[in-house]
């Protein structure tokens, strides 16, 4: 035991003394840890500390509350963090992406020399760079030579003259256009140009007669005047062009009112039927209602073909005395090719949504949200199919409105008059009056109403509704006033 013991110190007296050489190391290194400890917690996380430096920060951390419990909060949220978020990895393609995306927006050099080079490229620069470059020599070889632009047209008045003047000398027209020519180049080597209106040198002989023949046929008809055609002959053999069809795709709307009065509301619409007919018509719609003097009176809609409109109004015309008349056109076609191009676009939609519900495989969500949307879209197609199908109704039949009215007679019946006559009387006796005019009712005198009323005080008044014949009328009133 006693060995041991003396085993035991013998062995601690070195560790007591390295341990006092290491200390100030130690703690220097511990001080450090204390300021970094972020960047070691991050470090040990991820598994980059070596034994030493894990040891280290193991007995850092059991001193120091503050950093255990850091290091406690980072392992917690890299836990949640670790099962919140799915551990997902870029594709291979997706460092390419990256770097054209850098490279797409990394500013070009520019400068003027490579704008020049850039627009020399194009075909319509080079072409009107041609241009001007020959626009440019011409007018160059004007100015040096003193041309002027009269000079081509006095050349060709003269070429005129001498072909109207000498239509025998037509085959020398060619040696005539080479000579003109040959004067133009003189002008242009610098010569003077006065020689440009003297007479063209006489023509080269002919290879053979049948040649100069045919040649000067060919000539005479084209020079001489009686083959030249007239205006109107032009006119006549052009031929003729037929309107362009834009009319044929506009949708226009035709729509008349016409108001008319008649002598009977029967016969004209009887005359009305007969008259859409023949013009490919029908009678859409008719209602009638008599007036107070016993006429009557109504609407007929006729629908016909718009090119038939003109003459059907015509005819209706000499039914009656026209009141008043109205013409109308509507023009849709922009709203109907719209509605027309939309309609395409719903289809190809719904098309595309029942694609997706063929082979869409995933969530209920997703399947009842585009069935959703397919309803939708076949709502629309349905909606859209309607006013297209109106307005073709539309297009297809003008609308002609027709209102009807029976002429009134020139002296009404005398059982349609009506005349009324109120009369207040005051008299002291009101029960006497009262009696004696109830005693006037007879056949052509009848009483409708008779009240004798007396109020709280002690007066008495009487009221009587009275239908009496007009022949009557005035001799009744007479007797009452009385």
């Amino acid at each position: 035991m006693g060995r041991c013991e003396e085993f035991s110190d013998e062995r601690s007296r070195p560790c007591a003394n390295n341990f006092a050489l290491l200390s100030p190391q130690w703690t220097r290194r511990m001080a450090t840890i204390h300021d970094e400890i972020d960047t070691w917690l991050t470090a040990d996380l991820h598994g980059e500390l070596s034994d030493s430096e894990q040891s280290a920060l193991h007995a850092h951390l059991l001193d120091c509350a503050a950093c255990r419990k850091t290091h406690q909060e980072i392992k917690t949220m890299n836990k949640i963090l670790e099962e919140t978020l799915a551990q997902e990895k870029a594709d291979p393609a997706f460092e390419q992406r990256m770097l054209a995306g850098f490279r797409s927006r990394a500013p070009q050099r520019s400068g003027l020399v490579k704008l020049l080079v850039d627009l020399m490229r194009l075909r319509a620069t080079q072409i009107a760079a041609v241009a001007a470059a020959l626009l440019g020599l011409v007018q160059i070889g004007r100015m040096i030579t003193g041309e002027s632009v009269s000079a081509p047209r006095e050349r060709e008045r003269y070429v005129g003259e001498q072909f109207a003047a000498q239509p025998s000398q037509v085959p020398a027209s060619r040696p005539a256009q080479s000579g003109a020519l040959a004067k133009s180049g003189e002008v242009a080597a610098g010569r003077p140009q006065g020689l440009a209106l003297k007479e063209p040198p006489p023509p080269a002989p002919a290879k053979s007669k049948d040649e100069e023949r045919a040649r000067v046929g060919v000539e005479q008809t084209i020079v001489t005047g009686s083959n030249i055609p007239s205006v109107a002959e032009k006119a006549a053999q052009a031929p003729v062009q037929e309107p362009a069809p834009a009319l044929a795709n506009r949708k226009l709307i035709r729509n008349a009112t016409v108001e008319l009065e008649i002598v009977s509301f029967d016969n004209a619409v009887q005359k009305i039927s007969a008259f859409a007919n023949e013009e490919h018509g029908y009678v859409a719609t008719t209602d009638s209602e008599k007036q107070a003097n016993g006429k009557l009176k109504g609407q007929v809609v006729v629908k016909v073909l718009p090119e038939n409109l003109d003459r059907f109004l015509q005819k209706i015309r000499s039914l009656g005395e026209l009141k008043n008349q109205t013409l109308g056109t509507e023009d849709v076609t922009k709203a109907y090719f719209d509605t027309d191009a939309r309609l395409k676009n719903a289809h190809v939609m719904e098309q595309r949504l029942i694609d997706m519900l063929k082979t869409k495989t995933g969530k209920v969500s997703d399947l009842l949200q585009v069935e959703k949307e397919l309803g939708r879209v076949r709502e629309e197609i349905e909606k859209m199919q309607g006013e297209l199908k109106y307005w073709d109704s539309q297009v297809q039949f003008a609308t002609v409105t027709i209102s009807l009215a029976e002429k009134d007679m020139e002296e009404p019946a005398a059982f349609l008059l009506k005349e009324r006559a109120q009369l207040s009387l005051y008299t002291p006796d009101v029960e006497k009056i009262y009696n004696q005019t109830k005693s006037l009712a007879s056949p052509k005198v009848q009483i409708t109403n008779a009240q004798l009323n007396r109020d709280y005080s002690g007066r008495v008044s009487a009221q009587l509704s009275m239908v009496i014949a007009p022949d009557e009328s005035d001799a009744v009133i007479s007797r009452v006033k009385g």
